[in-house]
């Protein structure tokens, strides 16, 4: 047993899947998503909808792509697809991302051994899979842009795939972002810098004729090489050191040993996790940690949770980009960050500083919230992002009128 769940009898994805549940094949992955589309559903008033907010909405004509986070699935968006796809008359769509919920678990050797010629197969558990994974649902809902709504982790994926195809994200919603963000605001550097510094060089022009600063400038450039060439041993040697510490972690996350431990990580702390998460532990019901649970009924759950660990650390792609703390200031679609200001994973302090580091993005915080405002709080987490959204219109409406007069 792990968290309840018996072990003995594991199953394919596609058995434990819902009446609402659809299956779709992408670079060799059978993905589990599901789509609440609005215009056609019965037109009943819902609990959550403003009617004229929603009418008003329905002009940005974008959908919704629902990204969840660490340990979480579609299962965890349930409350709010429907009043979403209410509130902007288009189509909501939710994955799962490989590793979690009922997406297949994909044996990574026979996967990357796939390939045709020199191509290699993406690491299925890799953050540029789901970047790739989000721009093909975008083009599964014959949508030229999506509005993608990210929680958590979640976020890392919807940041990442704006920074991939810019031009087909229209907006970000981040809820309890788990992306780092800076303690400091990004250096600007100034454009007239560089003639500063042409103008002292020829102000230092007398100085440069006196043979003493000669002398001065052949031991400066000996000093140089010599600097150079022990930063280049001591970086051949880091490079080794690194690349051997690289193969024994890999190895270790590779091993039985790890897929032992993460089964007892899970079975320890994994409906205790689920719990912490809430702002009222008490209110999580056995159907919600029924919900987070079912996918430990799948074949190879734990070895994908391993893969996706490993993919997450050795991350090959990720040495050759700058990191995202440092390319938020360049963020320039509209953005929401909605945080609960009790969240005990991803502290709402967090949520401020990154909201300050994106030019213009709107920040919300729910009172009396943990880290799940789209579980715990749903009817104020609706309303914030109508009222988002509603921005969007009046600024889209507003960039029409000036491009006509």
């Amino acid at each position: 047993m792990i968290a309840g769940i018996d072990q003995d009898e594991l199953l394919d994805p596609k058995l434990l899947a819902d009446p609402d549940s659809c299956f779709c094949e992408y670079n060799g992955v059978h993905i589990h998503h599901k789509i609440y589309d609005a215009e056609s559903q019965p037109q009943t008033q819902s609990m959550f909808q403003n009617q004229t907010v929603s009418h008003q909405i329905k002009k940005l004509g974008f959908p919704m792509i629902l990204l969840h986070g660490f340990g979480a699935s579609v299962f965890s968006w349930k409350r709010v697809m429907k009043p979403l796809a209410e509130a902007t008359g288009s189509k909501v769509l939710a994955f799962d991302r490989p590793a979690f919920g009922l997406t297949s678990r994909v044996n990574l050797s026979r996967h990357l051994s796939s390939g045709a010629g020199d191509t290699k197969p993406l690491n299925a558990y890799s953050m540029a899979f789901s970047v790739l994974a989000t721009l093909h649902f975008i083009d599964l809902l014959n949508a030229e842009k999506a509005i993608l709504v990210g929680h958590s982790a979640g976020s890392l994926v919807a940041v990442n795939t704006y920074f991939e195809a810019p031009e087909r994200v229209a907006a970000l919603i981040l809820i309890a972002p788990a992306i780092f963000a800076p303690l400091t605001p990004p250096k600007i550097v100034k454009e007239n810098q560089s003639r500063q510094d042409i103008q002292m060089k020829e102000g230092n022009s007398s100085i440069r004729k006196n043979p003493i600063f000669g002398l001065y400038k052949m031991l400066s450039k000996i000093a140089k090489y010599i600097a150079v060439a022990i930063a280049q041993m001591v970086k051949l040697m880091t490079d080794v050191i690194n690349s051997l510490y690289r193969k024994l972690l890999s190895a270790i996350l590779h091993s039985s040993l790890a897929v032992m431990l993460v089964r007892m990580a899970i079975d320890r702390f994994g409906t205790a996790a689920v719990r912490n998460a809430w702002y009222d532990p008490n209110q999580v019901s056995e159907h919600v940690l029924s919900g987070y649970t079912k996918p430990l009924r799948t074949k190879d759950w734990d070895r994908a949770l391993v893969e996706f660990t490993a993919a997450m650390i050795l991350d090959e792609e990720s040495k050759t980009k700058p990191s995202l703390s440092k390319r938020l200031h360049e963020i320039s679609c509209p953005v929401l960050i909605v945080t609960g200001d009790s969240d005990r994973l991803v502290p709402s302090w967090n949520a401020e500083r990154l909201s300050r580091a994106i030019p213009g993005a709107s920040l919300e915080v729910i009172k009396q919230c943990g880290h799940l405002p789209h579980e715990e709080k749903v009817e104020e987490f609706i309303s914030i992002v109508e009222n988002f959204l509603r921005k969007l219109v009046g600024d889209s409406s507003e960039q029409y009128l000036q491009s006509v007069m």
